[in-house]
């Protein structure tokens, strides 16, 4: 009976320390704010790449509905840098997502991953599906020059 609870005990330290680390791994920005060449929308088992046409003014307009999504904050960049990376977690277990979103002319890139495991289940097509709809539903700001 003590080798059994010994057992029962060990488990739930190794579950604890594990969820620990998920939720407590830095995030290093040079490693997590980085785009992949890509010129067209794909989905793959861990994320999405999203491309769309939204003008020089788009990833301010994203930044503006990323930035105040539920459980998300910027780890690197801004619209100035013309590239920004979220960590979006999980709601129950903390689990991080990197979304990173850049401005090429005209088009806004973004690129959706996990960074543990090896399927999102759709949470990041869902999320980054979800943010650019909202985008096209937001109004847009005048220019300076109007």
């Amino acid at each position: 009976m003590k080798r059994l609870m010994l057992f029962g005990w060990l488990v739930l330290a190794a579950v604890v320390a594990g969820l620990g680390f998920i939720r407590l791994a830095p995030s290093d920005p040079l490693d997590w704010n980085t785009q992949p060449e890509f010129t067209e929308d794909k989905e793959f088992r861990g994320g999405v790449f999203r491309v769309v046409r939204t003008g020089p003014g788009g990833l301010e307009r994203f930044h503006r509905i990323a930035s105040h999504a539920p459980r998300t904050s910027v780890l690197a960049g801004g619209p100035d840098d013309g590239m920004v990376t979220y960590i979006t977690r999980t709601q129950v277990l903390g689990f991080p997502d990197y979304t990173t979103a850049a401005q090429d002319g005209d088009l806004l890139k973004v690129y959706a991953r996990l960074r543990f495991g090896r399927s999102d289940l759709g949470a990041n097509k869902e999320r980054i599906n979800n943010w650019l709809a909202e985008m096209e539903g937001a109004p847009q700001e005048a220019s300076a020059s109007e």
